[in-house]
Parts: structure tokens; sequence; C-alpha cells
């Protein structure tokens, strides 16, 4: 196949791996502005190269007219969770959206590799917009672990290097690594409410930290040096002590200033106004 057409079968495939990535980093962030904990720690995503994808239609004899139908993970989209609880959650999440369509589902968390391979995978249906009218593709959505993750990438690693021909010795310490990520998720998983608890502590508190800041530069304008001095002072006081609920409060009463200068800003440009008159 010529280069040129390469480029033209694939280039709908970057695009929706681009597309995917955006939305799942929107997910991450939109959990996080209303200070919730999200599911999802990290998005990443490759298209196939075309040497891989010649390489796994040789090994699955798949003719290229029906590339592809039967190469479903051309498009290639990795979500990495924390917990392992996590990713049915994640699941559900891509389930219950109206862009994506789950066509199958291989469970290696139930049903683990012989190697030890530790996954959730989905294919999806997922439509990009082109010059040409919309594109059906399919997607590998690989959900994992940051443990999982790391195991797979090593694992992947001897793989490529022993061309599939992994020596016992190697394959033995690769399964006693896979069975102590195990023990590591199962270690995590019990201490993961008091770890979700920080998190969204630490979340929270940036949230707070950043209203607060865009509230104080908003005061810059209408408000006097001084006062200004003296709100920024009592802001790195309440900073310092590391109490949440100081900070809220602080957080409340400078919104009630704010909203005495909008008040009025607002009066005086009634009052202002031609032909009208603030006194009723």
């Amino acid at each position: 196949m010529e280069i040129q057409l390469w480029r033209s079968i694939l280039c709908p495939y970057e695009l929706a791996v681009r597309e995917l990535i955006v939305k799942f980093e929107h997910i991450i962030s939109e959990h996080r502005k209303n200070d919730l904990y999200s599911p999802i720690e990290q998005v990443s995503g490759r298209v196939k190269s075309v040497s891989s994808i010649l390489e796994k239609m040789q090994r699955k004899h798949i003719p290229m007219e029906r590339m592809e139908e039967e190469v479903e993970d051309i498009a290639g989209i990795r979500i990495i969770c924390q917990f392992e609880e996590d990713i049915e959650t994640v699941a559900s999440l891509i389930q219950n959206r109206s862009d994506m369509t789950i066509k199958s589902e291989k469970n290696y968390l139930k049903h683990v590799k012989q190697s030890g391979y530790r996954s959730l995978h989905l294919i999806i249906y997922y439509t990009v917009e082109t010059l040409n009218g919309p594109r059906k593709l399919q997607a590998e959505i690989q959900i994992r672990t940051m443990a999982m993750d790391f195991w797979a990438t090593i694992e992947h690693s001897l793989q490529y290097k022993y061309k599939g021909d992994m020596p016992p010795h190697v394959a033995e310490r690769l399964t006693n690594a896979a069975d102590a990520i195990i023990l590591l998720d199962q270690e995590m998983s019990s201490v993961r409410d008091e770890i979700m608890d920080a998190q969204n502590s630490s979340q929270m508190q940036s949230n707070l930290v950043k209203d607060i800041l865009n509230n104080i530069e908003n005061l810059y304008r209408v408000s006097s040096e001084r006062e200004i001095t003296k709100i920024q002072t009592e802001f790195l006081r309440v900073f310092h002590t590391k109490d949440l609920k100081q900070l809220e409060r602080f957080h409340r009463q400078l919104d009630i200033i704010a909203e005495g200068y909008r008040a009025q800003a607002v009066y005086h440009n009634i009052g202002h106004q031609p032909g009208k008159s603030c006194i009723s």
C-alpha cells in the first residue's frame, strides 16, 4: 500500500485519539473543579504504527480489505486509575456516554493472562467528522491502575527484547512481580477512603485559594490600598493555619465584601444615567 494511502487511512484515527484524550481529560477537570474525586488519574493515547498494524495482520491472517474491521486497536487510549475499584467506575462512565458505544469487553482482571497481565479492555465505536463526512471508527480503551500499568510496561519491554521467547527465569520473576502488584493494589484499596478524603481536601483548598486570589485581584480595582493590604495579611494568616474551615469562612467573608462593592458600582451607574433617579 502506498504511503499516501496509509496517511489517509490513519488520519481519522489520529483525530479520534486527540478528541478522546480531550474528553477524558475534561472528565478529570470537571471532577476536580467540583471538589470531587476523579476516578481517572491520567489518560494517554496513540495511533498504531504501520509496522505494528502489518505485523498484527500477518500474525492473525487478516486480509488488507478487512483491516479496519478486524484490527480493533488502530486507535488506542490508556486510562490510568489510582484504585482497582475505579476501573469499573470508569467503564460505567463510558457506558453511559452518548458519543461512545461499547462493542466488546475483555476483562483481564477476572481472567488474568498467563503472563500475569491485568487490565480491562473496551472496544468502542466512535465517530469523527472529516472532510468527507462522519467516519465511525473503532478504538481500544485500556483501563488499569498505576501499579498494573507499571508492570505492563516492563512486561511489554521484555517481550519485545526476547521476541516473545522469554527465558523461564525471567518469566518466573515477572509472574512473582505480578502477584506483588495484586497485593499492592489490595493494600491501596484498604486505605482508599482515607486517601480520597486527603486528596479531596487538597483539591478543595486549591479551588478555594484560586477563588480567593481572583477576588483579591478584582478588589484591587475598587478598594483602597489599605483595605487590600489588610485582606492579604488576613488571607496569609488563615492560609498558614492549614485549616480548611477557616479558609472557607474567609472565602465567604471576601465574597460578601466583593458583592458589596459590586452593589455600590451598580447603584453608582444607575444614579448617573440621564433622566433616571436612584431615589424612588
